[in-house]
C-alpha cells in the first residue's frame, strides 16, 4: 500500500513500530514519508502522546517505554497480512458442521470471525465487543457474549462477571489471541486481569489453538494466561522465529505455519 494513501490507525502503527525500533522519530521525515502535511503528522503525534504512548520533542518524538500495549484500533495495521493469512489457516482447521467455538479478543481472532461470520450450524461465545458488533447481525450464527468491564485498549470484557460466564459454558474449540507465546513463558499478554478471563475460557474448551503473526513468537509478557502445553495448535506465518517455533514443537504443541 502506497504510505500516502494509508488511514490515520495505519500511520500511527507505523510511527509507533519506528519509535520501537529507533527510539526516535522526526516529524519532517515522517511528512515526507507518508506524503501528508506537517502538521498531520503533529496531529498524529499528539493524540500518541495524549494516550502517554510517546513524549513528543522539538521536531519529532521519543519513545516513552518499548513494552507498552498498543490500543486494538492501532495493531489492526500491524502485519495485517501476514493476520490475514494465519486467519484463513486457523478458519481451514475448524472443523465442519455443527461447533461451538470461544473467540478471545485480538486483531487475529478479529479477523477470523469475519471470515466465519457467514457459517450456519455455529456457536461463537466471545468476550470481545467488536467482535461481537462483528456477528451480532448474523442470523444464521448463535452469538453468546460474556458480561464484564470493558478494556479500552483490548475491546475485551474481563473481570469476575466474565469469568463466572465463561465457568458455565463447555466449547469445542477455543482460538486465542495473544501478546506472546513462547516454549518457556507459554501464553502471556500485558494485563493480568484480561489473563485471568482469557484462562478461563481456555480452560472450558475441548481444544485450543492460539492465532499469533510471526512477531510473537518467542515474546513474553507480564501476564501469563497459561502453559505452552496447554496449547493444541498454534498457526502462525514464515517470519516466525525458527529457533521459537522449534522451542513450542519440542514441549509437544502442534505448529501450522500459514504461507
Amino acid at each position: 500500500m502506497p504510505r500516502s494513501s494509508l488511514r490515520r490507525a495505519e500511520r500511527v502503527s507505523a510511527i509507533l513500530e519506528r519509535l520501537a525500533a529507533d527510539g526516535s522519530v522526526d516529524a519532517g521525515r515522517l511528512a515526507d514519508e507518508f506524503v501528508v502535511s506537517a502538521a498531520t503528522i503533529r496531529r498524529d503525534l499528539q493524540v500518541l502522546e495524549d494516550q502517554k504512548l510517546l513524549s513528543r520533542t522539538h521536531g519529532g518524538a521519543v519513545a516513552v517505554d518499548v513494552a507498552y500495549e498498543l490500543p486494538v484500533r492501532y495493531r489492526a495495521g500491524q502485519n495485517r497480512d501476514a493476520k490475514g493469512v494465519v486467519a484463513r489457516r486457523a478458519a481451514d482447521l475448524l472443523p465442519r458442521g455443527p461447533l461451538t467455538l470461544g473467540l478471545t479478543g485480538g486483531t487475529t481472532t478479529h479477523i477470523l470471525a469475519r471470515m466465519l461470520a457467514e457459517r450456519v450450524d455455529l456457536t461463537v461465545v466471545t468476550n470481545a465487543l467488536n467482535i461481537a458488533s462483528e456477528l451480532a447481525l448474523r442470523p444464521r450464527l448463535k452469538l453468546i457474549m460474556t458480561g464484564g468491564v470493558s478494556r479500552t485498549q483490548s475491546y475485551e470484557l474481563v473481570g469476575p462477571i466474565a469469568d463466572r460466564a465463561l465457568e458455565g459454558l463447555n466449547m469445542q474449540v477455543a482460538v486465542v489471541g495473544v501478546d506472546g507465546i513462547s516454549a518457556r513463558g507459554g501464553l502471556t499478554t500485558h494485563d493480568e486481569i484480561e489473563a485471568h478471563t482469557n484462562a478461563c475460557m481456555i480452560r472450558r474448551a475441548d481444544r485450543v489453538i492460539v492465532v499469533a503473526d510471526g512477531s510473537k513468537i518467542g515474546r513474553a509478557y507480564l501476564a501469563g494466561i497459561c502453559p505452552i502445553t496447554d496449547v493444541s495448535v498454534l498457526v502462525t506465518d514464515s517470519s516466525a522465529d525458527p529457533a521459537g517455533i522449534d522451542a513450542i514443537r519440542r514441549a509437544g504443541t502442534e505448529v501450522v505455519i500459514a504461507d
